[in-house]
Order: structure tokens, then sequence, then C-alpha cells
């Protein structure tokens, strides 16, 4: 036999695998399995061995191809599949980035930037008293202490966290070894200390602690992981005019403190919220003492007479008089042994209008002891008196009310004193009397909650309230409050302070409520602005001369941003002389 008769004798591939009783897809994978293992023995066998290095080569090629194809292909989805904002290391599994908020109109007020966590391994530091002092010197800002502790230990453990790209790359440039970083997604506040009481804080592992940071957490975290923004209620042109008008005059009155909130009365919406002193929350171990203190949601106050649109409003709701009741003010009323007189005293029989238009205090007293404690407390209640305002901010607070509502606790309740509320609770019961007598929770999110609210007063009694504060910025307390053209209305309010279980007449508070326009039907969009100024200390501490000019000024100012027309009536014509 011939060589090339080997062909003959070649033995039967008995180890070939049967794949008759699985699917011919698998049958295929199979068999062109064996035709690889086996192509060099058929290579041998024919006598050309060259043939092996050929198929090692295609397999070789078709190896890398099929993995190239793999990665274009992940790299594609990752492209166009992959949500906005969560490229790199952000788009882990998992990963959920806090969405930048705005406010009402997309300005930025909070966003993240990835900062950096300052690593070192002291087991790689060749030489830490040389690596102490260059990163002193390039960071002087580092703990000692800390940065010692941790050279001299055993373990990779952090030195520094939240350094800027800038600070990163000084620490860097040094070339030390066993020196490490690791990003940080850090929540910055562009803005400083503007709106930082409604903004608050977040913290480094990504959770809101304070102000809309947390009451908005949840829905923040899900807008950030769906790459959209998260818009609040406020304008940052209100806040800022309300923040810039505050300051000025808290500062001229030499105040502890002071407040002031700005508030569309039809939604409930919050479009300036501003409490003085404040601070920056980028740095808020640096704040003054008692400047992170949100003083709109959470300090109490004895409000004294802008409590009296509450009274009148009760004793007009409930028929108990109207606009022309005459009430005895000729002289000073007693309950038991106490004594009740009027600081603008009159000493005459007043209507009801001029009881609210003169700030009578016999005149409210009078009305809440002949309505009641049960038709007083009721109506307390419908306004939100009695409990925490209505808000997304974790911070509202409850107020401190009486626990007895006899005669002489409700003439003390009538103009303010015997209940302390939170500015925000004033800011909500004034928008309910105002708007047509619709109680509505106040909101910090765009567009409002869609609440419909709860009627508590009739849209008559609410036309007289508006009329009556009206009445009180023309010829009453309030003129410095008007602003031409715009239709203010509004209530003072002044109040003494307890101190060592005594009223302080050098400690006090003076505010001012109000409604602008004040004019108009119930479908009239109004807004509230309520200012007060906590213990001023120089010049008066009367509500109508430190806080009424400063919701002028508001006023005047950001009418033009809520599209609010000034309407300036013609002069009177004068009469021809015979």
């Amino acid at each position: 036999m011939t060589i090339q008769d080997h062909r003959a004798f070649r033995p039967a591939p008995t180890s070939r695998p049967v794949t008759s009783a699985v699917s011919p897809w698998l049958r295929w994978l199979s068999e062109a399995i064996w035709f690889v293992e086996h192509a060099f023995e058929r290579a041998r066998a024919d006598a050309k061995p060259e043939e092996d290095t050929r198929v090692r080569i295609v397999v070789i090629q078709a190896v890398f191809i099929a993995v190239f194809v793999l990665l274009a292909a992940g790299a594609t989805r990752a492209a166009l599949l992959v949500p906005a904002g969560a490229t790199g290391v952000h788009a882990a599994a998992g990963a959920l980035q806090r969405a930048d908020l705005t406010d009402r109109n997309g300005a930025l007020l909070a966003t993240n930037i990835t900062h950096y966590g300052l690593y070192i391994d002291p087991s790689e530091v060749w030489d830490r008293e040389a690596a102490f002092r260059q990163i002193r010197q390039a960071l002087p800002e580092v703990s000692a202490s800390r940065l010692r502790r941790v050279l001299n230990g055993e373990r990779r453990l952090i030195v520094q966290p939240g350094l800027t790209p800038a600070q990163r790359q000084a620490v860097h440039a040094l070339a030390l070894g066993g020196v490490s970083f690791e990003p940080e997604d850090r929540r910055v506040y562009p803005l400083g200390t503007s709106a930082a009481h409604v903004i608050g804080a977040a913290d480094t592992g990504g959770q809101g602690v304070s102000g809309s940071e947390l009451a908005f957490n949840d829905a923040i975290r899900q807008a950030g992981a769906q790459g959209q923004d998260f818009a609040l209620s406020i304008d940052l042109r209100v806040q800022g005019v309300l923040e810039n008008e505050l300051a000025v005059a808290a500062t001229e009155a030499g105040a502890k403190g002071a407040v002031g909130v700005v508030a569309d009365a039809t939604t409930g919406e919050i479009l300036g919220m501003a409490s003085w002193p404040t601070f920056d929350p980028n740095h808020r171990g640096a704040a003054p003492e008692g400047a992170t203190l949100n003083r709109v949601t959470s300090a109490h106050y004895e409000m004294g007479s802008v409590f009296k649109t509450f009274t009148v409003a009760a004793a007009l709701d409930t028929g108990r008089a109207d606009l022309d009741t005459m009430i005895d003010a000729s002289q000073a009323y007693f309950i038991g042994n106490r004594r009740i007189a009027d600081f603008h005293a009159t000493n005459k029989i007043l209507s009801l209008e001029e009881v609210f238009i003169h700030s009578s205090n016999i005149g409210t007293s009078r009305l809440a002891v002949e309505m009641g404690a049960d038709t007083m407390r009721d109506y307390f209640q419908r306004l939100g008196l009695l409990d925490a305002a209505p808000i997304e901010l974790r911070e509202s607070a409850r107020p401190r009310q009486p626990r007895q509502w006899d005669d002489s606790t409700r003439a003390s309740l009538s103009f303010g004193y015997g209940i302390m509320i939170t500015p925000l609770q004033m800011t909500a019961a004034t928008a309910a009397l105002v708007n047509g007598g619709i109680f509505r929770s106040l909101t910090l999110r765009r567009g409002g909650t869609g609440d419909e609210g709860r009627r508590i007063v009739t849209a008559e009694t609410s036309s007289a309230i508006r009329e009556l504060m009206r009445a009180t910025v023309l010829r009453g307390s309030g003129r410095s409050a008007d602003a031409e053209g715009l239709r203010v209305g509004g209530k003072t309010g002044s109040a003494n302070k307890l101190v060592n279980g005594r009223y302080d007449a050098s400690h006090g508070v003076g505010s001012f409520a109000s409604v602008f326009p004040a004019d108009g039907p119930d479908t009239t969009r109004r807004y509230v602005v309520f200012v007060l100024v906590d213990e001023p200390s120089q010049g008066s501490r009367l509500g109508g001369a430190v806080a009424a000019p400063v919701v002028g000024r508001v006023i005047d100012r950001i009418a033009g941003f809520l599209g609010v027309q000034r309407r300036i009536d013609p002069p009177a014509p004068v009469e021809a002389t015979p």
C-alpha cells in the first residue's frame, strides 16, 4: 500500500459527540467545537501542518472580533441610553444624586460639585515628618493633630474631606507616597446667605438635614436620579428684596432679630421667606450664635394688635357686630380687678371700623368677652392659630396657647397677648382672611399643592376685613406702609415681652401684616407680606414705625415682579372760583 492510501485506514471519529437528542443550534455548536479541536490531527493526517496555523489564527481573530463588538455595543449603550447626569462613577447601580434646587424661575439655589477626600496610608510614606510639613504648607486648613495622628498610625485613614479640585491639585503636586484621593459628591450653595433658611442643608451622605433639603429629601433624590431639577416656590427677586430691606431695617433699629414673609394668598405659595440674622450654609460652623434658627417657622412671639384682625373677623362672621356697630371706649374697661385701657386713647364711643383703625384694646376686649370662649376658640382653631402652620418644613413649630379661656384671657387674646405663635402662622391666617375666606396650607412647592382649602369665614367677612385693612393704611397707624398705586391694606402690631415674669416695655416686637391689592373681587390675585422686628433698641418700637415702612418698601419693589399693576387715581377736580 502506498503512502497516499493512508486515508483508507483513518480511524472513525468515535470521540465525536452525539447530538441527535439536542436542539439543532446546540448540535451545530458541538460540531464546530469538535472541528476546531481536531483540526491539527486532520492537518497532520493530510500532511498539511500549515492548516493548523491558519485555523488557530482564524479562531484568535474571531475571538478578538467578538470582544471588540461587545465593547463597542456597551459603549454605544452607555452613550445613548444612560440618563443625563449619570456618568462616570456616579452612574453606578444604586448611586443617587441630589437634584439641583432652583427657584420658581429656574435660578440655581443648590447643586452638587465633586470634591475629594484626602487619604494617607502611613506604611507607604517614606518620610513622615517631611510629609507632615509639606501637606500643612499646601493645605493650611487641615487639622495638624488629625494629620499627625494618621501619619503615625498603622492603616489608611481619611485626613480631610471636601477638598476642592484646586486643593487636591496642590497636594497631588507634592508627589508624596501613600497619599490618595477619593471623589465625594458634595452639596454647595452658590448664593451663600441668600434664602439659607428656606433651602436648608444636606449632609455629606446626600441626605437632607434641614429646610427644603429635608422637607423634599425623597423628591430631590428622585429628581436627581432622573437628571432633573427640583423647583421651589420662592422667587429669588422677591427673596432678594425682602432680605435687603429686612437687614437694613433691623440694623438701623439695633434689633435682636427680624423676619419677613411674602406669600401668594390665592395658592399658598411662599415667594419669599427671610430670617435675620442669616448665615452661609457652605460654612455653617462659622455661623453667629442664633443665626441658624429660622425665626419664621420656629420662633414664638406674642404678636400684639395684629390679632385684632382675627377678633373683628370672628365678630363680623358670627353676626355679633357689623362695621357700624358702636362700642363704648370712652373709659377703661374692667374685668374683675383688671383694668384694660387704650394705648391710642380716644375716650369716646367708637364704631367697629374706628375700633380697628384706632387699634382699641377696649373695643376688641368687649367683643371677645361677648363672643364667649367656645366661639373664640373655634375661630382661632379655624385660623390655624392653635396648631403648627401647615407647610412642608419640619421646623414648623406648634404655638404656645392658653390653658384657660376665661373672660380675662379672651380679652388678652383679642389684642395679641396670652398666646405665642410663629410668623408663619400669622401669614397663613392673614392669607385666609383676605383671599375670600379660604384657609390653605402654605407651601414651598412651585405651583402649590392643589389644596382646595376649607372655608373659615364668609366672602362678605373677607371683603370687610380687606376694607378695614385698607382704611388702616389710609387713615390709621399703617400709613407708612402705603405704596403708590398698589392699594395696600394692613394692620400694625406692638407687644412687650415677658422679662422675669413681668412685661418689659424695653423688650418688645413691632410687626405689620398686610395685603395688596386690597380692593377688587375675591378672584383678584392677592399677596400677603408680613414683617416683624424683634427687640428694636433704637427709635420707636411700635409696629407702625419699625415694621410698616419695611412692608411698604418691599411691596413697592416687588409689585412689578408679581405682575401687580399700579393704579394711579386722578386728582379730584378743583372747582372754579365764581
